[in-house]
């Protein structure tokens, strides 16, 4: 757990400090209590966020949104305490040392302490974090099970059938990567960022010539209808001369972004493609542990029309990593991605690895799959877009960690060139399509895609593509319909009748919300809100048989009767898992109305991964 220094201790602030001191104050006092309560691993005693005073950072106020707005301003501001985020304000912070000259940076993270929000699954490839911090071994880096053995099944119901594994996990190891996050984080403030976490980015600030010129926090202590509570205490803007937008698959404001500056036509980019991956963290008898061992299977429970797989990591401490990643194409709207996770741990390939044994955790989250064809123009004028945010997962590795970290690096880079050289933030785009990044996404491009065809299809193109032609086929398949449309109407399937949780091997949703720490102060407004209230009543319920009670892993969205007995939805934003990292959900993505907006809540509330 990062050891945040509050600027409340300080008692001896230079003079530039004293504003900020004030400002801080006042942001820690109207914090929800909720937000400071222990969760397991976590512990809250010491203040909250805003971590240290930056000397080198006076107040202004020549720009604010509101005249009660107070502003802090820094070189560089980067929203989303994740692997990019993190490997951005260190490479910006090592360049500053290795040129002798000094840059504020600051990190803000929505969860309620850096890795909070964190889950993957994860079998970590080193090769960008032995460029950003080679001597990681002798830092006490939380990276120390080696992959031992590499597995791949195809699962019928009863039978799990070995293929030649196309993974080649060689030298990457299996880790938790809320654990990986956290120690960077450790390794940021050694070299003197600013991490704030608890405290959410909810709006882009410009200048009068439509330039980036940072982000605002959200207005705190608001009750559920609007009013302000006595703890009410109005957002900050955090005023950046480069903003780097951080925030995972789907970020909110990197949306925004995308969408003003037109940045994917710019870029030549396709509509981005999703999945969702649901996790649990087991810990299992001594017998049965291998650490190392890595699972990845095809097949059962998915039908052979949607693309998914699960996975099984042997962690260290007798811990295993399970989890099923289900594409958000798929077509039947009677279809639970839960409840076909709680019917894999049935298998008999799955299930004598989890008799016995105790669930530690539970998370969901959604991942960008669209890979080469996808990725925006990442620049836009004072700032980029990096990580997940712009979507670097290699789909055939099904890995996104390494490339997340080293477009970070690639955009500190570019973010120094800007201050020293004179440069704009271009150089970015430039650089990622001369990087590693490029090639081996290039490489992989029509993976993905190929199974839009089926899993048979998919299966023989990417074997011809992954052993023959290794990537240079001079052919690059297209995606098909973007993830909410490709949602058929219910009349067309049959619904699918899911067996009762055991209470063992398989749970409801509410026992799996209680393992994922999620908290959320209840007393404010909705972050999950209808665009059109009538749509559910109208077109989900009849049309597609209310799939959002199904879609969403921590039911969110229930249907229940009013007091005419008629069915209207419910949301219970109080369960919300933040399943896609940062901001955006799986049920804004695959709403075949797209008619859920989410905004972001209070910071520091969602859930509390700690071995995620």
């Amino acid at each position: 757990m990062l050891k945040f220094r509050s600027l409340l201790l300080k008692s001896k602030s230079k003079p530039k400090q004293r504003n900020a001191l004030a400002i801080v104050r006042k942001l820690i006092s109207s914090q929800p209590l909720n937000t400071f309560h222990s969760r397991n691993a976590f512990s809250f005693s010491k203040p909250h966020a805003f971590a240290r005073a930056n000397s080198r950072v006076p107040i202004s106020r020549n720009f604010c949104t509101a005249p009660e707005r107070d502003t802090l301003d820094y070189d560089v501001v980067i929203v989303g305490a994740g692997p990019a985020g993190l490997s951005a304000a260190i490479r910006l912070k090592q360049l500053c040392r290795e040129n002798d000259t000094d840059l504020s940076v600051c990190v803000l993270e929505k969860g309620a302490e850096v890795g909070a929000h964190i889950i993957s699954g994860n079998v970590f490839e080193p090769r960008a974090l032995n460029e950003l911090l080679p001597k990681w071994k002798q830092q006490d880096a939380p990276i120390s099970t080696p992959v031992t053995s590499d597995k791949f099944w195809y699962l019928t119901k009863n039978r799990a059938i070995s293929l030649p594994s196309p993974f080649d996990n060689e030298g990457n190891y299996v880790i938790s990567l809320s654990q990986l996050v956290r120690w960077l984080g450790e390794k940021a403030e050694e070299l003197g960022v600013e991490i704030y976490p608890g405290f959410a980015a909810s709006e882009i600030l410009y200048d009068a010539n439509d330039k980036v010129i940072g982000i605002g926090t959200n207005d705190m202590g608001i009750s559920k209808d609007g009013s302000k509570k006595e703890n009410f205490q109005s957002g900050v803007d955090i005023k950046g001369r480069i903003t780097l937008l951080a925030e995972g698959c789907r970020g909110s404001l990197s949306e925004k972004i995308i969408k003003q500056y037109n940045l994917r036509e710019k870029g030549g980019a396709e509509h981005q493609t999703y999945a969702l991956g649901i996790k649990e963290v087991w810990q299992i008898d001594e017998e049965k542990h291998q650490p190392g061992a890595v699972i990845h299977t095809l097949g059962w429970p998915l039908d052979n029309k949607t693309y998914g797989g699960s996975f099984l990591y042997h962690m260290k401490d007798r811990q295993i990593s399970l989890g099923l990643v289900v594409a958000l194409n798929y077509q039947n709207p009677f279809m639970s991605p839960y409840e076909e996770f709680q019917k894999l741990k049935h298998h008999p390939a799955i299930k004598p690895f989890l008799e016995g044994g105790t669930v530690i955790q539970y998370g969901a989250r959604t991942l960008n799959e669209g890979g080469f064809q996808s990725i925006p123009y990442p620049a836009f004028p004072g700032g980029a877009i990096i990580g997940c945010s712009s979507g670097f997962l290699n789909v055939p590795k099904i890995k996104g960690t390494h490339t997340a970290m080293k477009s970070g690096m690639l955009a500190a880079e570019s973010a120094f060139g800007v201050f020293n050289k004179g440069l704009d933030m271009n150089t970015y785009w430039d650089a990622l399509r001369n990087s590693w990044i490029w090639e081996e996404l290039y490489k992989a491009r029509n993976y993905r895609p190929a199974f839009k065809y089926g899993l048979v299809p998919g299966l023989a193109f990417s074997g011809l593509e992954h052993y023959i032609f290794k990537g240079r086929l001079p052919v690059t398949l297209k995606h098909g319909k973007p993830d909410h449309e490709a949602t058929d109407a219910a009349k067309l399937h049959s619904p699918i009748h899911y067996p009762k949780a055991d209470g063992v091997l398989s749970f409801d949703v509410p026992t799996s919300l209680h393992r994922s720490n999620t908290n959320h102060e209840h007393d404010q407004p909705p972050h999950l809100r209808l665009k059109d209230p009538k749509v559910p009543e109208l077109t989900n319920l009849p049309v597609y048989a209310a799939p959002e009670s199904r879609y969403c892993p921590a039911r969110v969205y229930e249907y229940v009767a009013d007091e005419k007995n008629q069915l209207k939805l419910q949301i219970n934003a109080q369960n919300c898992l933040h399943c896609k990292r940062f901001d955006i959900q799986a049920c804004d993505i695959k709403d075949p109305k797209q008619n859920i907006k989410w905004t972001v809540p209070e910071g520091g509330g969602g859930p509390g991964y700690s071995v995620m």
